[in-house]
């Protein structure tokens, strides 16, 4: 049973980079938000802006019938979800769940039907855009449920994004993402490499970029997210690769892409390779920063020489 849209409140679970301006648009929409976090300075910032604190994910659930989650991993996930005074604990019946987390399907179906036990619906609504586009609400969201309960979620998540695109039962939305993501991986990844060899080749980077974003070389790392500090306006780049989509993440990204492939049988050697460098940046102090550091890092070990 879904529920018609109430005037009750909706939760928000997970608060950082992306979800705290995610939050921020519910609230300026008009909607009363009630918001956790593990992080209690997280959540004292959004009641600052008018929403109400949750002692916990399950205290939360008993206030709200449309709750959001927006988390780092498939651990995270389950723990805010099926773990002691997690959501599903104190569930209303017809609650809609939405998670944004970028977790591997089989996470996502499995929390489904836990949901499904209380009563609650579940689907896996990850986004795309990164920070840039969670601050502007232009996020596209990849959504995974029965086609009736997605429309029922569509205004909501329009106030956060401009994009929802139903991709299928729950789960489809998780693995749209980590294709989407081991894509993104590899173009930032292509981006960095052009981008230094031009510069070794005594080319200007912001002439490079000028080139390649009216050339056949463009793409979203090169033109909205690029790599080069002091190219694009308001990015990672241009504050040391602080903020955005950190490197940890992209590398656990990667990972669930190539758990998937494998499990699929397909072949993604560039996904493979994508992954090692990343996890290389880990083992190198990269872990916190953005993940188009990589330029950075393509740049500090080819200085040194230590990649072939």
């Amino acid at each position: 049973m879904i529920r018609n849209k109430s005037q009750t409140s909706v939760g928000f679970i997970g608060l950082g980079n992306m979800g705290s301006n995610m939050a921020q648009h519910l609230i300026n929409k008009g909607h009363q938000l009630v918001v956790y976090d593990v992080f209690p300075e997280a959540m004292t910032a959004m009641a600052d802006k008018g929403a109400v604190i949750a002692q916990s994910p399950a205290d939360l659930a008993h206030r709200c019938d449309r709750i959001i989650s927006m988390l780092p991993t498939c651990a995270h996930v389950k723990q805010v979800y099926c773990g002691d005074n997690g959501v599903l604990s104190k569930v209303k019946s017809g609650t809609l769940l939405i998670d944004s987390s970028t977790i591997d399907p089989q996470t996502s179906q499995e929390v489904c039907k836990a949901s499904q036990s209380k009563g609650a619906v579940f689907m896996d609504a990850p986004v795309s855009g990164a920070v840039p586009a969670a601050r502007a609400a232009t996020l596209t969201f990849m959504v995974g449920g029965n086609a009736s309960e997605v429309e029922a979620i569509r205004e909501l998540l329009l106030c956060m994004g401009k994009n929802v695109i139903h991709c299928g039962a729950v789960g489809s939305g998780a693995a749209a993402k980590i294709c989407n993501n081991m894509m993104l991986a590899i173009s930032m990844i292509g981006t960095s490499e052009t981008l230094n060899l031009a510069k070794r080749l005594g080319l200007d980077p912001k002439l490079m970029t000028q080139i390649l974003n009216v050339s056949s070389g463009r793409s979203w790392s090169s033109e909205v997210y690029n790599p080069v500090p002091g190219i694009g306006e308001n990015l990672p780049a241009g504050n040391d690769y602080n903020g955005g989509f950190m490197t940890r993440l992209i590398t656990k990204d990667l990972g669930l892409a190539q758990t998937a492939a494998t499990r699929a049988n397909a072949p993604t050697p560039l996904g493979t390779l994508s992954h090692q460098l990343f996890r290389l940046m880990l083992n190198n102090g990269y872990s916190s920063k953005d993940f188009s550091s990589v330029y950075k890092f393509i740049q500090e070990f080819d200085d040194k020489r230590m990649i072939p």
